[in-house]
């Protein structure tokens, strides 16, 4: 087997020594060729050449979830077929690994890699569904590029947060879930459409749903995690089915309050809800707009501002190793 190993020399919950552990320990079972990523993107053209070169039949991201979604980018850059790409494996690295973790792996590098080694063994994987998500078709945003995300994107407030957490790792800030944790707070105090929301959601054969004022996407279950407390913001969401999509047409405090402590105590069985909480579910094709321009997000990458993003779900994308 040839494996192409792409490694994150910043992933904050590996070191130097670990990852050489790892490393060796893969390179023990397979012929593999391991690359350290040197710019943003570079593991994206990494699996991108991978892909195309016909002759990887593995790649191993070792990172965070935003070096996960870089090697599925790269993967998929000519588009999903799952029985000729490479399959992926994952080894988290971040400092919260929901991919990883939604597959069942173990939350820890050492751990995880030999479980990828004893799925490798006895062949072990799985054919998983991707959300897509590009410019929408007669709007100013319709030249932006399609890009794939593994399990989350977001339109709006989550999005905000995610830009507040990415300005101060930046300036030096760890990134912690207290970190996160800060920054929602003051995404709230600051947010000046949360009583009156600029987005609707519109998909064939229903209705649009408007005035919202958060939407999140979801590709499984759970949607994120607080330290190791699982949060589902969309229960019945599942690699093995289309997006779903939970959002809010309110934030007052009072419903932020209810909201955040549903999301808390949230389980496999119920999730948000409310008279101000939308749940969808299984969708393959939807589009968000936006009255202005929003913060948008995907697998925790904040990705600038949009006023409107079309949304796939393929529910046979990519074969991982689990």
């Amino acid at each position: 087997m040839r494996s192409l190993l792409v490694v994150n020399p910043a992933a904050t919950t590996t070191s130097a020594r670990t990852r050489d552990v790892l490393i060796h320990a893969l390179a023990s079972e397979m012929k593999l060729e391991a690359v350290t990523t040197e710019y943003r993107g570079h593991a994206r053209d990494l699996a991108r050449q991978a892909a195309q070169s016909k002759e990887i039949d593995l790649v191993v991201a070792l990172g965070g979830d935003g070096t996960v979604n870089e090697v599925v980018n790269g993967l998929l850059h000519d588009g999903p077929d799952p029985d000729r790409l490479p399959r992926l494996a994952v080894v988290p690295g971040g400092s919260t690994n929901v991919f990883a973790r939604a597959l069942g792996l173990p939350n820890d590098a050492v751990e995880a890699t030999g479980a990828i080694l004893d799925a490798l063994s006895t062949r072990s994987e799985r054919t998983v569904g991707l959300g897509h998500a590009g410019g929408t078709p007669g709007t100013e945003d319709e030249s932006v590029p399609g890009r794939w995300f593994t399990f989350t994107a977001g339109l709006g407030f989550d999005a905000g947060v995610i830009g507040r957490v990415e300005q101060q790792r930046e300036r030096g800030k760890r990134s912690t879930h207290a970190l996160y944790v800060r920054q929602v707070v003051r995404q709230f105090l600051e947010e000046p459409h949360r009583l009156h929301g600029l987005i609707t959601l519109e998909r064939p054969g229903h209705n649009p749903v408007k005035d919202l004022v958060l939407s999140i996407v979801c590709n499984t279950a759970p949607w994120t995690y607080l330290g190791n407390r699982p949060m589902y913001a969309s229960p019945e969401a599942s690699f093995d089915k289309a997006l779903d999509v939970l959002a809010l047409s309110r934030m007052s405090t009072p419903a932020v309050a209810r909201y955040a402590t549903q999301l808390l105590t949230s389980s496999p069985d119920r999730g948000p809800h409310g008279k101000h909480a939308v749940t969808l579910h299984d969708l393959t094709d939807f589009t968000l707009h936006s009255k202005a321009p929003l913060p948008f997000q995907m697998d925790g990458d904040h990705l600038g501002l949009r006023t409107s993003v079309t949304f796939t779900g393929v529910r046979r994308a990519l074969r991982v190793i689990v």
